[in-house]
């Protein structure tokens, strides 16, 4: 385990340089046509007794109706994961890569086998008013032994709000990732985590949170939605009787 750990923080000492760059030369990309502030909650970041961390990072996207209109479909929310795996690929200077396969998908560090996070296949859940893209935490470098196929998950969750004005609309853009064991705060200290890896991911998620004001949404890598409608995608659950993904 100390190996491992060692491995780990000069990983992550390696991709702090990358990262800051990295969020830096995208957002100087083309002028935003919405506007995202964030919006974290105040305990955005909280680990518990067990080492389990929950980290939720937030904003509010205020964009033309008729755009959102357009983009409110089970292939835009697929289009919106890939961006933001691309969005992790591209300010890291692809030194963090995506490599999918039929039944999940492997955060790498430039190849495996250094992969750094494990996930299931996306599940996907849309209505009228809510989208939620999850990915289910199976195992990697970043995951202690306690967190290994377990109920730790990422989520990206998309809600419409009360519209400003007839030719204004706003979403509030969530995420989360929940019930996850980091090897870095079992292996070394929880100061270190806190310090490094849980510190670039709010970085890293927030950069991504602003891009989405430039609306450009990557093709998906699968298109698995590409002609399906938001009632043929499972139900979200209603946004006051939250559940945990099992």
């Amino acid at each position: 385990m100390p190996r491992v750990a060692a491995s780990i923080a000069a990983a992550a000492g390696l991709l702090v340089l990358a990262w800051f760059a990295g969020i830096r030369r995208l957002l100087r990309r083309s002028a935003p046509v919405a506007r995202a502030v964030i919006v974290d909650p105040d305990d955005h970041t909280t680990m518990d007794a067990q080492g389990a961390v929950r980290s939720i990072q937030a904003a509010d996207v205020t964009l033309p109706a008729a755009a959102l209109a357009e983009i409110w479909t089970p292939m835009h929310l697929e289009r919106l994961a890939r961006t933001y795996w691309r969005f992790l690929s591209h300010c890291t200077l692809g030194l963090i890569r995506v490599k999918y396969d039929d039944d999940g998908r492997d955060i790498v560090l430039l190849a495996r086998p250094l992969v750094m996070l494990r996930f299931r296949a996306p599940e996907y859940e849309m209505d009228a008013d809510r989208g939620i893209v999850r990915w289910r935490i199976a195992r990697g470098l970043l995951v202690s032994h306690a967190g290994h196929d377990g109920d730790g998950y990422l989520q990206i969750d998309v809600r419409r709000c009360e519209p400003p004005d007839a030719a204004t609309a706003r979403v509030h853009v969530e995420v989360e990732v929940a019930n996850f064991y980091p090897a870095l705060a079992s292996g070394i200290a929880r100061w270190f985590y806190s310090a490094t890896q849980s510190r670039i991911h709010v970085i890293v998620t927030h950069g991504f949170l602003r891009s989405l004001a430039r609306l450009r949404l990557a093709p998906s890598a699968v298109g698995r939605y590409a002609t399906t409608r938001v009632d043929a995608v499972p139900d979200p659950p209603p946004a006051s009787k939250e559940r945990t993904p099992a």
